[in-house]
């Protein structure tokens, strides 16, 4: 009289019924779905309404659960504002950047006002606060990058940097625009309501300019134009799908949705050529003739400084940014070059300045590091000889120290070592002094600002012993 189907239903001939171990209720079964879950052995089944009830209370229960930790996020941010004004925010960057000031107020005032957007959603009232996505240009080592690493730090909502360089249209090899929020995600925790709240910074920006400038390409363009294309619905603000890093995206893949509605949006770039255009519309729009038509002075050019700070919208699409992309970075964020001066204010201020780093290393082999201000300049001269900001400082005080970093752990005497000019133009040998035990010509201590003055440096060179 009774067989059994390959669902792992046992069925009657003519008929089936059998009770719901949870509502107790007569089943007929007339499909698999009528009774989903069902063990031949014990008996044990659940029919469809309770499967849908227990969903439902499920569903219930993790909507409530989301509103108190969103509810308990936003009252939060009652201490997160105090800790986190405009003049706190641009008063740590100023340990870590040199210079900068009105990219650090802008920076500031974005993020600030990135929290009491969140501070003011769901008042009751008809007033939405849009998002102030940021966009930051300026010269290779300006310090964009390095600005908004700090500023994550700094932080308590979750941060993440992208390479937009990195990025293609779906359907080409390369990562989607989904690994900006997913780099979010697995920054906050693994937590959707924290990751719905950060700030995604995409660096290098200008490498997804697409390569006819304002004109539009004929042909297909996955790693430029094709990319701003994904990112429009993304920075407006829409439901992103992902699937889990290292796993391979196809239909069947688990996935995790964020919404991006709250999330500030931070780009930069170079954008290497912008300053030609803009010097290009301003002589067009300064081209007159006649008595009241300006004079010229045709051997004055026009410093990179002052150009990219009358950057327009206009710029920006003949650079190769389209039009709806810069509708949605309403902030532009201009940084200056940075000179001699404001390279040897790197060397030595910042917390973490290059010329400390390489005190506190030399101080493990007992030697003291002294650098004279003619051997800082050089070293800025170099940098702006290369044209890479403060991002080959580092590199050329490596260069010059190799050698010495390579033989001064030969020995454990106490040592004082003096980088010159010459050490730095000329690749010339260093300035070595042995110091005595109980410290008598010990003058400066690793760890310290050691800027020397001519007056140190003579007197060092009369005690050289040999």
């Amino acid at each position: 009289m009774w067989q059994i189907k390959k669902e792992g239903i046992v069925m009657a001939q003519n008929d089936l019924h059998h009770i719901c171990s949870f509502c107790k209720r007569d089943i007929r079964i007339t499909s698999q779905y009528d009774l989903p879950i069902f063990d031949p052995q014990t008996g044990f089944a659940i029919c469809k309404d309770c499967v849908k009830e227990i969903y439902q209370l499920i569903s219930d229960n993790e909507e409530e659960n989301a509103e108190v930790i969103r509810r308990k996020f936003i009252n939060d941010l009652d201490g997160v504002l105090d800790k986190n004004k405009p003049h706190i925010i641009k008063k740590y960057l100023d340990e870590y950047i040199i210079n900068q000031d009105h990219a650090k107020k802008i920076l500031a005032v974005a993020v600030y006002n990135h929290y009491k957007r969140m501070k003011c959603m769901n008042k009751g009232d008809n007033v939405e606060i849009e998002k102030s996505n940021v966009i930051m240009m300026g010269p290779s080592g300006c310090g964009k990058t390095a600005m908004l690493s700090h500023l994550a730090e700094l932080l308590d909502i979750p941060f993440a940097v992208t390479d937009a360089s990195s990025l293609t249209e779906a359907g080409f090899v390369g990562a989607d625009v989904e690994v900006a929020v997913r780099n979010l995600y697995y920054a906050a925790g693994k937590d959707v309501e924290k990751t719905e709240h950060g700030i995604i910074y995409l660096d290098e920006f200008d490498k997804i300019a697409r390569k006819s400038g304002e004109n539009n390409s004929i042909t297909a363009d996955p790693g430029h134009e094709g990319v701003q294309q994904a990112l429009l619905k993304m920075l407006e603000g829409s439901t992103v799908e992902f699937t889990a890093r290292g796993q391979r995206k196809h239909p069947e893949a688990p996935t995790t949705k964020v919404d991006t509605t709250n999330i500030l949006f931070i780009v930069g770039g170079a954008f290497v050529g912008i300053e030609k255009l803009i010097e290009k519309r301003l002589k067009k729009d300064d081209s007159a003739i006649g008595f009241g038509a300006k004079v010229k002075n045709k051997n004055k050019e026009t410093k990179y400084d002052e150009l990219i700070r009358k950057v327009t919208p206009e710029d920006l699409m003949k650079f190769g940014i389209i039009p709806e992309i810069i509708g949605r970075l309403p902030i532009i964020c201009t940084l200056e070059t940075l000179d001699e001066d404001a390279l040897l204010r790197i060397l030595t201020e910042p917390k973490n300045a290059p010329v400390k780093q390489y005190e506190k290393l030399m101080a493990v082999d007992n030697v003291e590091l002294e650098f004279t201000e003619d051997a800082l300049r050089a070293v800025a001269r170099k940098a702006i000889a290369r044209k890479t900001g403060a991002r080959s400082l580092k590199g050329i005080l490596e260069e010059a120290m190799l050698d010495l970093m390579y033989e001064l752990p030969k020995s454990k005497l106490h040592r004082k070592v003096t980088i010159t000019a010459e050490c730095i133009e000329k690749n010339e040998p260093p300035k070595i002094e042995i110091l005595k035990d109980n410290g008598i010509n010990k003058s400066k201590t690793a760890g310290k600002k050691t800027v020397s003055k001519k007056t140190v440096n003579n007197k060092a060179e009369n005690n050289f012993a040999g």
